[in-house]
């Protein structure tokens, strides 16, 4: 691979003017797409096989048009102080607002009548009005959300408090000045790290054009493969994160080559051979991890997982071809100014001296066990409140307080208790049952049993084989409690039909959010298995040992867990709560941990790959295990410290988000790249190097001879390249003949 990629490198390096032809192109094409396509994308929810959606299911087909799945809304009013709702001239008021709702929009199936519904509180302060609506809450149009914002407005005046809660009025998070303030400390950190706004403007411009592609084609198929709108979000996060990465591998080992004497097509070609070879065994790290998300059967983050992996392998082919390309068009310039003045870097110079990465490799191999054992216990006992992880998906009562979601939310609880957020849809198939009444009417009763606050009436469809039955449990919806409520009413379910031969289904938005979290849940482990497993088999293939990607599979889960562990005491526990404006403490949400999990591994085997490569690189050409791990630190710690730091500043301009799943997003990818790449990677990788030696990198000759040699370490090319006459000239000397002989062979 690494002669290929060589020949590759050399290629696009000389044919700079048609590779970047190519990729303008390629992404005014894909812009061209992005601006004609449609800007209605689909957030359809499903999750197949579960209780709530089958009981969606059942009434999209026993009420075709009653959209069971549709947005609501609750406009809650609260009289002022000393008054009651039901007096006269609230009653109006509110009564007229009714009828403003109902010719608002043409997208409202219903609007329930406070007063006739007995929507009001015992003591006469609260009172709400049911809105439902024919779409989802994404279908929604902007004139829709307009009329009911403008419905409260219209209220507030009359003395009452009014807000609005439901989904209707749900709005995607934007991620837009996360990811300025992102780019803008990548660049100041690539400034830094390459000492030269040439090296650190063309990794972030090649970053840009690879996340511009991915993106824009992402929108521009949205309507046809009906992808939701977070699928965008989270290609451009993954693919601005590993762009950068690959970028920085590319050109620090281009620079490299440089100081040593190269010639610059020369230099392009060893740095794509070899820094190369590593880019692309992470980048199908990341892939797997991505394209792993389909085990969950879940077809959103499917979707979501394929999108973000084509988007990181088209960063690998910009990391491949548009980089060296771009590195022939900047010639000198991607050296700092003080390089820039002599040809070659002098023995002695700071090039040539210790640097940090050399003196901290050092230290940990004249104290391995002690850095091991500080790091591993470290990261477990952060880890130790992962023990307590309960997980479910946030209400309203975890947004800011400051948002009229948060306030209706607060309001219907003070007024009719917390249940009243999160009511629960008993659905009664009764087509097999002898009496449907009779069999709706134990369901109640059953219900009624398991101790919540309120049980509605059974409401037959006009068959009359199928009844509703809505349910208001005593605590809020993201309660353990109220999970406990639908599988107490899921049981009893089951001897009911037994009995009757009348299904027993439970949904609406808080049983799909259980039945979500346990998917999410069960679905965790065989994830984990899977991407560790393909991982280990990939990093087996690049490293030939047996005991280094083990090494790598279980730093890995050390530092996941230890990033669990830490949102855990944030997030559930409130520990430091206030310093990250988490405003209301409560269950994990139930995607965080498996997305977490697939995307710090892919870049945790970013670092792994580019610095443990540079170890084997080293050590196949010679070195001692002992100098081979701080030839790999020499060389690599700058970029895999400048590559984390980036990656940190991206993840964590999330947690100033209002919103509190963009905020735990951000935060537990943040913690967890901090551990994995500072502690695991920089200080448990080499310390369980040392003391494994020479046995690190020790392989059965039978598993040697059955495994493909892929040459990531680029031996074979260093041989081919020694063995060619002309191959070592220096700068200035052009290349001899046998290295264009090598090139078109």
């Amino acid at each position: 691979m690494a002669t290929f990629l060589y020949k590759l490198g050399r290629l696009t390096f000389r044919r700079r003017r048609f590779v970047a032809l190519i990729w303008v192109a390629l992404l005014a094409v894909a812009g061209v797409g992005m601006a004609t396509a449609s800007t209605d994308t689909s957030n359809s929810f499903s999750i197949p096989g579960t209780e709530a959606q089958r009981a969606f299911d059942l009434l999209e087909e026993r009420n075709p048009g009653n959209s069971a799945d549709g947005a609501t809304a609750r406009v809650v009013f609260k009289a002022p102080e000393g008054e009651k709702v039901t007096d006269a001239e609230n009653k109006r008021e509110i009564t007229g607002i009714v009828k403003k709702l109902e010719s608002g929009s043409k997208q409202v199936a219903s609007v329930a009548d406070p007063f006739q519904q007995k929507a009001v509180s015992q003591n006469g302060s609260t009172a709400y009005i049911s809105v439902s609506y024919e779409v989802s809450s994404m279908e929604l149009t902007d004139e829709t959300k307009t009329a009911l914002e403008d419905v409260g407005k219209d209220a507030q005046k009359s003395g009452m408090k009014v807000e609005i809660g439901g989904d209707a009025l749900q709005v995607m998070p934007h991620t837009g000045t996360a990811e300025v303030i992102g780019v803008a400390i990548a660049a100041v950190v690539l400034v830094i790290t390459f000492g030269s706004l040439v090296a650190a403007g063309l990794s972030l411009l090649t970053a840009i054009v690879g996340v511009g592609i991915g993106v824009g084609t992402i929108t521009a198929l949205a309507d046809v493969l009906n992808l939701g709108s977070t699928t965008a979000i989270l290609a451009t996060m993954i693919g601005l994160a590993v762009g950068i990465d690959y970028a920085l591998f590319i050109v620090s080992r281009y620079r490299a080559e440089l100081a040593e004497g190269r010639e610059h097509e020369e230099a392009a070609g060893r740095a794509v051979g070899t820094a190369g070879s590593a880019v692309v065994f992470a980048g199908l790290t990341v892939v797997i991890a991505l394209v792993g998300l389909s085990v969950v059967n879940i077809p959103m983050l499917t979707k979501m997982g394929l999108a973000a992996a084509g988007t990181v392998a088209v960063a690998v082919l910009i990391a491949l071809t548009l980089v060296p390309a771009a590195l022939g068009f900047a010639g000198k310039r991607v050296m700092g100014r003080k390089v820039r003045k002599t040809a070659e870097v002098p023995e002695g110079s700071p090039e040539d001296k210790p640097n940090m990465g050399t003196r901290w490799a050092r230290f940990v191999l004249r104290r391995p066990v002690w850095v091991m054992l500080v790091g591993v216990l470290g990261l477990g006992i952060v880890a130790v409140p992962a023990a307590s992880l309960e997980m479910g998906l946030p209400d309203d009562g975890a947004q800011p307080k400051s948002t009229t979601q948060r306030q209706a939310y607060d309001m219907l609880s003070d007024g009719f208790g917390p249940g009243f957020n999160g009511p629960l849809m008993v659905v009664v198939d009764t087509k097999g049952s002898s009496d449907g009444k009779a069999a709706a009417a134990r369901v109640s009763e059953e219900i009624e049993a398991t101790g919540v606050v309120a049980v509605a009436p059974a409401e037959f469809n006009k068959a009359g084989d199928t009844a509703t039955i809505v349910v208001i449990p005593k605590d809020r919806p993201s309660s353990h409690a109220t999970e406990e409520v639908v599988h107490d009413i899921r049981d009893a379910g089951k001897d009911i039909k037994a009995d009757t031969g009348a299904e027993v289904l439970v949904t609406g938005a808080t049983a799909m959010n259980v039945d979500f979290s346990q998917k999410m849940n069960d679905a965790l482990l065989p994830y984990l298995a899977l991407v560790v497993g393909l991982a280990f088999l990939l990093l087996m293939l690049v490293f030939r040992s047996i005991l280094v990607p083990l090494k790598a599979a279980l730093g890995f889960l050390l530092s996941v867990v230890a990033a669990l562990g830490a949102v855990v005491a944030v997030f559930q526990w409130g520990w430091l709560g206030s310093l990250f404006g988490v405003e209301q403490t409560g269950p994990i949400m139930s995607m965080m941990p498996i997305f977490m999990v697939g995307v710090v591994f892919g870049l945790a085997m970013d670092y792994e790959v580019f610095l443990v490569t540079r170890m084997r690189e080293a050590y196949v050409h010679g070195e001692s295990p002992g100098q081979a791990i701080v030839t790999g630190f020499k060389h690599g710690a700058r970029v895999v410290t400048a590559a984390a730091v980036i990656m940190m500043a991206v993840f964590s301009g999330f947690i100033g988000s209002a919103e509190q799943m963009v905020k735990m997003i951000g935060f537990s990818l943040a913690v967890a790249v901090l551990f994995d790449a500072f502690v695991v990677r920089m200080a448990i990788v080499p310390a369980v190097l040392a003391l494994l030696g020479k046995k690190a990198w020790w392989l059965p000759r039978w598993l040697d001879r059955a495994l493909p040699n892929v040459d990531v370490e680029g031996e074979k090319l260093q041989k081919q390249l020694t063995d060619e006459p002309g191959s070592e000239q220096g700068p200035g000397e052009g290349g001899g003949e046998g290295e264009r002989e090598l090139v078109r062979v």
